[in-house]
């Protein structure tokens, strides 16, 4: 017998529509008992949210996210603000005894996502963090295939994440480039994703030493107004304002099972829109993986025989691979889109076995630490243990 979990959403952008889209098409696809019912979506502006709410699907909004924590139809908190807001609301949330799904990163800071987490635990709240990177399927398979040890002892896990959104000097000084509204840039923004993917797949990291760079330290304050933003898109004003979180993050990274890490993250490298691209090295074999390709793993094999070794293109579309059993036949791939439906589904299905979701709060606090632990790194020059 189902039962439905009543869900308050608070933000309605960018990622408001990929949560949107999985709540309203989750249960077309995987059977879970429990059921999300879209009951209110919440944001600062109400004629764009009004549009949103009756666009993706939702049955009221509000512009209060205190009142909608606040009504006692609300199970299922929902946060996917910019970064300086997750604290406040999901503390609350969790006071008020809701289940909580997170954005990552999840909080400015190490201090704040501790606290999120502490108040979670104790209220003994369901909590989950939306790394949705872990549920695509080529890298959930990769999961699999570490797991099963066909890449033997794991030497090398390097990943890069590159973005261009930013380069031309006149894009609007933006929320996601003021510190005091998102604690860090492209170490919190896109290096979050690959430090959670190198836990997720390798393991622990024990120690970083980084560097950071600005290259544009000022930029033309935003123009705010209806839709004039929408994350990645902006327009501009005449006044200039200060850039105070970093363009660009690399460092390198030791793993507690001896492992080497290099990571690599930035706004500005032309022609890359979201680049995501990462490989594994180990003593039995290799995987490679990019997002733009998604649907595609390439794993090295050294039991191959001699002469005939190569990577292996594996499409991850067959019924035998995570997710892809609920989707669509053989041959006929999924997107980015797809990957807030597994979260989504991830959620349900614990919520159905009284399990915690995964990843939670406590990868949050994990990642978080290693994004301090690199820009200290970067600060003092030297190996910062975590």
């Amino acid at each position: 017998m189902s039962k439905s979990i009543n869900v308050g959403m608070i933000g309605y952008k960018f990622m408001g529509k990929a949560h949107s889209h999985a709540y309203r098409d989750v249960a077309m696809f995987f059977e879970t008992e429990t059921i999300p019912a879209m009951k209110v979506i919440c944001g600062r502006t109400e004629q764009a949210l009004a549009e949103a709410a009756k666009r993706f699907g939702w049955e009221s909004y509000e512009t209060s996210w205190e009142k909608i924590i606040q009504r006692d139809d609300i199970d299922l908190i929902d946060i996917n603000t910019p970064n300086n807001t997750h604290r406040d609301i999901a503390v609350a949330a969790a006071k008020a005894g809701k289940a909580i799904i997170c954005e990552k990163p999840l909080a400015k800071n190490l201090s704040e996502a501790e606290e999120m987490l502490n108040e979670v635990v104790k209220a003994g709240v369901k909590h989950m963090i939306c790394f949705n990177y872990r549920k695509v399927p080529a890298l959930a398979l990769a999961k699999e295939l570490i797991q099963n040890n066909e890449l033997g002892k794991i030497y090398h896990f390097r990943a890069q994440y590159l973005q261009d959104w930013i380069t031309d000097p006149e894009f609007p000084l933006v929320w996601r480039l003021k510190k005091e509204l998102s604690g860090t840039g492209a170490n919190g923004d896109l290096n979050s994703h690959v430090i959670d993917l190198a836990r997720f797949l390798v393991g622990e990291i024990s120690q970083v030493i980084g560097m950071q760079e600005t290259f544009i330290t000022q930029r033309p304050e935003l123009k705010t107004g209806k839709e004039l933003t929408t994350g990645l898109t902006a327009q501009s004003k005449k006044e200039m304002g200060e850039v105070t979180v970093d363009d660009a993050t690399l460092f390198l990274a030791r793993f507690t099972n001896g492992a080497l890490g290099s990571f690599e993250a930035t706004r500005f490298a032309n022609g890359r829109r979201n680049g995501l691209r990462l490989e594994i090295n180990g003593s039995k074999g290799s995987l490679m993986f990019e997002q733009e390709n998604m649907n595609e793993l390439w794993l090295y094999s050294c039991q191959d025989p001699k002469g005939i070794q190569g990577f292996k293109r594996i499409q991850v579309n067959e019924a035998e691979h995570p997710y892809i059993n609920a989707w669509w036949p053989p041959g006929h791939i999924i997107g980015y889109e797809h990957t807030f439906v597994h979260v989504v589904y991830d959620f349900l299905k614990a919520i159905d076995e009284n399990k915690m979701p995964s990843p939670n709060f406590r990868d949050g606090v994990e990642c978080q630490k290693v994004l301090e632990a690199v820009e200290k790194s970067a600060k003092e020059e030297r190996w910062v243990k975590i």
